[in-house]
């Protein structure tokens, strides 16, 4: 059966799942699945009933998905929702799950898309909300994932750098999106370096540990944006903080430089500065040059431009900005800010209306259109 005749029975086993009591996202789910095992299965061993199979297949992946879900949520009952310093609590299966997700036949785009969606519980719609792509998509880069991992063995999971990079992608989702994934990437990542004696895995968990103390002043209580600078650093997690700036002296002390511990030797000079006057900006450009020569990475380039119009002024930092792509994203936000601090009203409140037509959440798109209506007011 080709692929064409095996879709056309996708109707009618979306219809038996329905009425057997299974909502239709998760319905789509398990037969998304179905459809990949039956693509994987069928040419060395073609059922006599197709779609008796496939409803039989995505039934008993239903209900293999409401078990992990039912599991994950147990886990999640015995963690705090702030993750406790000291002792890491007895390991489960899930850190063994992030390693055969980070397979190295995949690229680390679709391993974090596959996690979110095999480990993190996340649905196709989640996902793709959270990517900014169709849910369409976002199906096939994970059906595609899915495909690929069932033709390989798994005597060889991920390496370290992969769910290391996936653990952060997640913990990114989770500190800046809907679904709070942080608390979890923490506790993940307290086992891997219990388990791992690796400086990139503490320089990971330090960073984690830094920006997760910030999340308290990150929003305001109408759930608005706070910028870095204004935020209440009573609000900050100084037991947190402190957990954080020690893993980071010690691995820094190893001599092992990664991309993981110079972004946390920068979320460590924020945190360390009593008010936002008195970062020292000079030493968080000289960490941005580490992490550009560790990565070439353009949004370090992007970060390392703020840091230079804070260090040497605004003029430096446009002049930093303006060797760059003005595509990558957040670059007019950045453009906004610098003009402003330069005294070019006019010109930063159009670049913050045209950042906020780019944002990438509502949130952020509140933000830059209300510092936009704030400079165009003082015009008039």
């Amino acid at each position: 059966m080709d692929e064409v005749a095996l879709r056309s029975l996708i109707p009618g086993v979306l219809g038996v799942l329905g009425r057997r009591g299974v909502d239709f996202a998760a319905a789509e789910d398990a037969v998304q699945d179905a459809l990949v095992e039956a693509l994987r299965v069928w040419p060395a061993d073609m059922p006599r009933d197709p779609k008796g199979w496939l409803v039989t297949v995505a039934w008993r992946r239903f209900l293999d998905v409401v078990r992990a879900d039912a599991a994950r949520r147990r886990r999640e009952d015995v963690v705090d929702e702030e993750p406790p310093p000291g002792p890491v609590p007895a390991v489960d299966d899930t850190l063994r799950l992030y390693f055969l997700c980070a397979h190295p036949s995949l690229s680390p785009s679709s391993a974090v898309a596959l996690t979110l969606r095999a480990v993190g519980g996340l649905t196709t719609r989640q996902i793709a909300q959270a990517y900014l792509v169709p849910e369409a998509t976002m199906a096939q880069r994970i059906s595609r994932a899915k495909r690929t991992v069932s033709r390989v063995r798994f005597d060889q999971p991920g390496d370290v750098a992969t769910v290391l990079r996936v653990l952060y992608l997640v913990f990114n989702e989770g500190y800046s999106g809907d679904v709070d994934l942080a608390a979890e990437a923490i506790r993940l990542t307290r086992q891997l370096a219990a388990a791992i004696d690796h400086p990139e895995v503490a320089g990971l968990l330090a960073l984690m540990l830094l920006h997760h103390a910030r999340r308290d002043g990150r929003t305001a209580p109408d759930g608005s944006l706070v910028p870095l600078a204004e935020q209440d650093r009573s609000r900050w997690d100084t037991t947190l903080i402190a957990e954080g700036v020690g893993i980071l002296q010690t691995a820094l002390s190893r001599d092992r430089l990664g991309e993981f511990q110079a972004q946390a030797a920068v979320a460590a000079l924020h945190a360390d500065a009593p008010t936002a006057a008195e970062t020292d900006w000079v030493q968080i450009v000289e960490w941005y040059d580490e992490l550009v020569r560790l990565t070439g990475s353009p949004i370090a380039r992007l970060n390392r431009a703020v840091a230079v119009g804070e260090a040497d002024g605004p003029r430096a930092g446009l002049a930093a900005l303006a060797a760059l792509d003005d595509t990558l994203p957040r670059y007019t936000a950045v453009a906004a800010y610098l003009h402003e601090r330069d005294g070019d009203p006019d010109r930063a409140a159009a670049l913050y209306a045209e950042a906020a037509r780019r944002a990438p959440s509502l949130a952020e798109r509140d933000h830059l259109n209300r510092q936009a209506a704030r400079l165009n007011s003082r015009r008039r």
